[in-house]
């Protein structure tokens, strides 16, 4: 695979230690075989959260799953964290050598694939935004600004890094029961997410709430397949005010569609897979 050899030549050319250390902050999961595909998790999340998106895709492309740093057990990094990981991972699709790969990433990683394709427009061919937000506040109201909401984003920033397992554990699990529909589905994603670490979760939700890429999306030459979550619609009129929600979002892209599932919360691939593939397969496949 790609990053078994470039970590073996650098290995040889004395650029890594005995250990194989990874030049990236983040981890690297490589399946499948064909076109690159790199699959972005959300916040706290590690690889798991894509089990079934790998399973699907691993006939077809070779897909390169991240797990972020400070997230899921994945050692962290100093802040400002956002900005070294987009550029990180520009870095490795160049130095993979990854042909115009797929971006998917969820949440977070919704908004990093978006900022990767907006600030390197060459380098990917598409992206899938699965519920991840080009800005943060913009989607939790349409009247919010990055100013209006920084008291709110350093309080919850200052909360998470004063917190103590057993409270960051309780915190996640809290969360994630809100953002997916059934309890199993977010009892093994906690597994993971718990192992993460708090400094990096809060500096993580700090950093979006911080950076508004919608002067910056215009850029995207790609086509981009923007995926909401609708689970809390009840009426056709109440769809239309989230579709345009999230059409604020992307408006100035000029390749790109937004659909609504009306049955999933924030993890559209577990609450309503059968929508998230047809959209995706369609997506990629035209």
């Amino acid at each position: 695979m790609r990053l078994q050899a470039f970590l073996v030549l650098l290995a040889l050319s004395g650029l890594a230690s005995k250990a194989m250390a990874s030049p990236y902050s983040f981890l690297v999961k490589v399946s499948g075989h064909g076109k690159p595909m790199i699959l972005i998790p959300g916040l706290s999340c590690g690889t798991d959260e894509w089990t079934s998106t790998i399973e699907h895709f691993q006939g077809r492309y070779e897909i390169h799953a991240i797990t972020l740093p400070g997230f899921a057990g994945q050692p962290p990094i100093p802040a400002p964290m956002l900005p070294r990981v987009r550029q990180e991972i520009q870095s490795y699709i160049r130095d993979l050598h990854l042909d115009h790969p797929v971006i998917i990433g969820h949440s977070l990683g919704g908004h990093m694939a978006m900022w990767i394709a907006a600030t390197s427009p060459k380098l990917v061919s598409k992206v899938v935004s699965v519920d991840g937000p080009a800005s943060l506040p913009a989607i939790l109201d349409p009247n919010a600004t990055v100013k209006s909401v920084s008291k709110m984003a350093e309080s919850i920033r200052d909360t998470l890094v004063k917190s103590d397992p057993i409270a960051f554990k309780q915190s996640t699990k809290r969360s994630l029961s809100s953002m997916i529909t059934k309890p199993s589905d977010a009892a093994w994603i906690l597994e993971s997410s718990e192992k993460s670490d708090p400094r990096s979760v809060g500096e993580a939700i700090y950093e979006l709430y911080s950076t508004d890429l919608r002067p910056l999306v215009g850029k995207i030459e790609s086509p981009v397949l923007m995926l909401a979550a609708g689970a809390f619609v009840t009426s056709s009129d109440m769809e239309k005010q989230v579709l345009a929600v999230y059409e604020a979002e992307v408006k100035t892209i000029p390749k790109h569609k937004v659909v609504v599932s009306r049955k999933a919360r924030h993890f559209i691939m577990l609450d309503d897979p059968e929508f998230y593939f047809r959209e995706l397969d369609s997506f990629l496949n035209n």
